[in-house]
């Protein structure tokens, strides 16, 4: 069954946002999406995507850096954010998740349990919730994975984490990897980058526009 709610009762254009709460780039392009629901008329509907769940089995083509990241760091977020999705619903999902992103890349605290801990406090969700961070057998992980392959299947595999999908040709959902951003953009440099992403969805057979990263994460200004 799709995890993509119906287009929205008010009328405003949908956006649907695919995260993993441990990618910092995915951090910034979802405070840039927040910031254009405040000078365009947008909803944002959030979805759990997971880094480790894409990496799974390409393993071996990794650093080893990111090996250890995935198996120690990346699972523990993601499930307690999944489990509070299904325990709680759809409302709970952009709370958490920028309670998790403020504590882990503005504060830098780290996916740590004390840090996901404390951001389960400051969404008021069940401490209990921290429970399933380390459940090898996780209760949920047929949600994850449906969750994370609907957002994988509209854009393809050679991508990462964020996944957005807008309105495309005749109301048809596109989406895209990123768009990648360091650091948010906001007011009207949110907008003009919400258009263009519009107006690139807009062309049929547009598929990317792309450059070599010479700047990391910038969490300055969030």
């Amino acid at each position: 069954m799709s995890t993509t709610a119906p287009a929205p009762a008010s009328g405003k254009t949908p956006v649907d946002f695919w995260f993993d709460p441990l990618c910092p780039w995915a951090w910034m392009t979802s405070r840039w999406v927040l910031e254009v629901a405040k000078v365009r008329d947008i909803e944002v509907r959030w979805h759990v995507m997971s880094l480790a769940v894409l990496n799974e089995d390409r393993l071996d083509e990794l650093s080893e850096d990111y090996r250890e990241m995935l198996s120690t760091r990346a699972w523990k977020p993601v499930r307690v954010v999944t489990a509070a999705w299904q325990k709680h619903g759809d409302s709970v999902l952009g709370p958490l998740y920028t309670a998790l992103g403020t504590r882990f890349h503005n504060n830098d605290e780290g996916a740590t349990l004390e840090a996901i801990a404390g951001a389960l406090a400051d969404a008021g969700l069940p401490a209990e919730l921290i429970d399933y961070a380390e459940q090898d057998d996780f209760e949920f992980d047929a949600e994850l994975r449906a969750s994370h392959k609907e957002g994988i299947d509209k854009v393809g595999q050679e991508v990462g984490t964020p996944v957005i999908a807008v309105p495309g040709p005749d109301g048809e959902q596109i989406a895209f990897f990123g768009p990648v951003v360091t650091p948010a953009p906001q007011g009207e440099d949110a907008a003009r980058l919400w258009d263009g992403t519009l107006a690139v969805a807009s062309v049929p057979g547009f598929y990317e526009i792309k450059r070599t990263r010479t700047k990391g994460p910038d969490f300055s200004n969030l």
